[in-house]
């Protein structure tokens, strides 16, 4: 019985919160699920559905847990893992999207890893929900009540808390301490070149390394000549990590490498979509910022995901005299999730991130970069 109690209900307090913490995350994706199945119509409640998801989930297992409203609390788990489990059999089935977002960026499972934990969940629900009757509660239905109502008040607002601030808890590769130049930046070959000479006359044979062999010597010179190079490879050429990151110039020039090494700091404002970003933002927190920083010898610079059509447009309309570089739109949602938010950079660490309406003034950051 415990082990069944501690199984599904510490999965749905933990799956609930990480949801909690990060509805914007959740939100996204059920968008990606209603691109898949084509009823992009749904994008408007999908942030609701984040929010109600997360909260019924933690709400249920806190009660199957604690004990609190047993019995609705395990019908809820039990009609929970009913309803799931033949749904992510089909996901694993036809693979619509990678991944399907149980533990929002705090664990990464496949489709098929899913089913099987769903498949686990559901036996002790059954478990569970046959021995009912064996469970004696000592706390009223009243106080259950109460405090079911605290913990659901307690999601919600924590879910709003996060949805107008940043999550309490970052679990992307983006999270402040990071070195993100290592996560988007590929890794360049590492090799050790020699060249292989012959002696003209001997018809010897000799292997130098290439910044190490006598060029400057007249006399060796005359009697060698080079033949072949061979490449001895230390380390090969590594993909980043997150591969689907630049930034990129109206012309198509990739600047990633020349903005994410800047040894100095680097103000990124990011922000995936001009028609949908507080534009008020910009001209309240950003702009003056931007003209700060800039003043002081910092490098301050926008990404979106938004066509320069709508760049030239926006920053015609809010007077923004900084620039604005191309992204991946997903990889913005993935770096901040604001829109639009503040990102600092130094050297490739990030430093800090804030949400639109948490921009510092340049003074206290200065504080924070001395």
């Amino acid at each position: 019985m415990w082990i069944s109690r501690i199984l599904l209900g510490g999965v749905f307090v933990f799956s609930g919160f990480v949801k909690a913490i990060d509805p914007l995350g959740s939100a996204y994706k059920f968008q990606d699920y209603f691109l898949a199945f084509n009823i992009e119509s749904l994008f408007p409640i999908a942030l609701p559905l984040a929010v109600l998801l997360s909260t019924l989930e933690f709400v249920v297992g806190a009660g199957v847990l604690l004990g609190l409203k047993w019995r609705l609390s395990l019908l809820g788990g039990l009609f929970f893992m009913l309803f799931f489990t033949p749904l992510t059999l089909y996901i694993a089935l036809t693979d619509p999207v990678p991944d399907c977002g149980c533990f929002g960026d705090a664990i990464i499972i496949s489709n098929w890893e899913t089913f099987y934990k769903n498949v686990v969940i559901l036996l002790a629900a059954l478990f569970l929900y046959f021995k009912r009757n064996r469970f004696k509660s000592y706390i009223s239905e009243k106080t259950s009540t109460i405090f079911l109502s605290l913990i659901t008040l307690g999601v919600v607002l924590l879910s709003i808390f996060c949805l107008r601030n940043l999550p309490i808890i970052d679990f992307r590769p983006w999270k402040v301490g990071n070195k993100i130049s290592e996560q988007v930046l590929p890794q360049a070959e590492i090799s050790d070149v020699y060249l292989i000479f012959e002696h003209v006359e001997t018809g010897e044979i000799r292997e130098y390394p290439a910044n190490d062999y006598p060029w400057d010597d007249p006399e060796w010179v005359e009697s060698w000549t080079f033949r072949d190079q061979r490449r001895e490879v230390v380390q090969a050429y590594q993909e980043a990590p997150i591969a689907s990151f630049y930034i990129e110039n109206e012309f198509g020039d990739d600047l990633t490498d020349f903005f994410i090494s800047e040894p100095g700091y680097v103000f990124i404002v990011a922000a995936y979509d001009l028609y949908s970003t507080r534009s008020r933002a910009f001209s309240k927190r950003i702009t003056p910022l931007a003209l700060e920083a800039e003043a002081a010898g910092h490098t301050f610079i926008v990404l979106t995901g938004s066509s320069y059509e709508a760049i030239e447009t926006f920053r015609h309309q809010h007077q923004t005299p900084y620039p604005f570089y191309l992204s991946d739109e997903i990889e913005l949602k993935t770096m901040i999730r604001s829109n639009p938010g503040l990102v600092l950079l130094k050297g490739g660490e990030i430093k800090g991130k804030w949400a639109h309406r948490n921009i510092p003034p340049f003074e206290e950051l200065q504080k924070m970069m001395k």
